[in-house]
């Protein structure tokens, strides 16, 4: 069985802060010639973007490839659009749509807006001023508060209120890596440490192996996709880089055991995440909250939460009398 490949991404800079940088966006623009230009403009170093020719071009891409996000020109719209930008937000209603409208105002460009609107697309950007290409690029540009990595990193960051900042980094990048980051070596390189050092902190603090947190992200991940009625087992099984959609099949069983189409029936992306959360999170909270998976000291050496938090602060650690 074959099936569309994701395209290869650039390996996200690592960032010293808690909060990890999100994977860089892809965009789908079906928009004018003269808006291409802008549209680069605006997105640069936020999106790289892909412009296609027809909205069936777009529809083809959106199965093939992750996209964070479809620009429509409102002067590109024609009548005989309806129907492909109908099906495209009911197919994929995770992934936002935003109308832009560059053309001055003419009666064809507000009937367009309105056909747009009563299609499903719920974002509406005026470029016809500077600033609208501002808006643009934070439109688009922004974490959408509904994206299950936005909504997973709020809810475990919650779940761990009070853990170290390293903690807190490790279960941000389980949902800011790019989607090629597939392997425990991988995301230990990522994030700058050895992988068997990495792996073996996990073991000596009694917490599930590193492999389990990724493969439950994975699967958070793999459920929302799967909201989307035009993603196929198979589409999503190549967007998340699985080798084909029977190893995908292979990795739900291993973990839920069911298969595949019972896992999109019985799970969206929300119900993927409060399933890891309390097979993985909650459970080991009081573990969690001290755990430094980056930088913990030799297992001889104790790591109290009084000194980590001396350390935070600059407060010099007494020694022992």
């Amino acid at each position: 069985m074959t099936g569309p490949r994701s395209p290869a991404w650039h390996r996200a800079k690592h960032s010293p802060h808690p909060m990890a940088e999100p994977a860089a966006k892809s965009v789908l623009t079906f928009v004018t010639p003269a808006e291409r230009e802008r549209v680069e403009v605006a997105g640069k170093g936020c999106w790289t973007t892909r412009h296609r020719d027809t909205l069936d071009d777009v529809l083809h891409d959106l199965r093939a490839h992750p996209v964070s996000a479809v620009i429509v020109s409102v002067a590109c719209y024609q009548q005989q659009h309806a129907g492909t930008v109908a099906r495209m937000v009911r197919e994929f209603p995770q992934v936002p749509s935003v109308a832009l409208l560059t053309a001055m105002e003419t009666t064809r460009a507000s009937q367009a807006v309105l056909a747009l609107g009563q299609h499903g697309v719920r974002r509406l950007v005026d470029a016809r001023q500077p600033a609208g290409w501002r808006d643009l690029r934070e439109v688009v540009a922004q974490d959408d508060p509904e994206s299950i990595e936005t909504i997973a990193r709020q809810r475990l960051r919650q779940d761990l209120a009070g853990a170290v900042p390293e903690c807190l980094r490790f279960f941000d990048m389980l949902f800011t890596v790019p989607r090629t980051l597939t392997t425990v070596r991988m995301f230990a390189r990522e994030a700058g440490i050895m992988p068997t050092t990495f792996m073996s902190r996990f073991f000596r603090a009694r917490i599930p192996a590193p492999k389990k947190y990724l493969a439950a992200a994975r699967l958070v991940r793999a459920a929302r996709l799967l909201e989307n009625p035009g993603y196929s087992i198979t589409h999503v099984a190549f967007l998340l880089e699985y080798s084909s959609p029977q190893s995908f099949s292979r990795h739900v069983h291993g973990i839920l055991d069911i298969g595949a189409a019972a896992f999109r029936h019985r799970f969206n992306g929300e119900r993927m995440l409060e399933h890891m959360r309390q097979t993985l999170v909650l459970p080991y909270r009081p573990a969690l909250l001290d755990f430094d998976p980056f930088h913990s000291p030799p297992p001889w050496i104790p790591a109290t939460r009084a000194a980590v938090e001396a350390t935070t602060r600059g407060t010099p650690i007494s020694k022992a009398g």
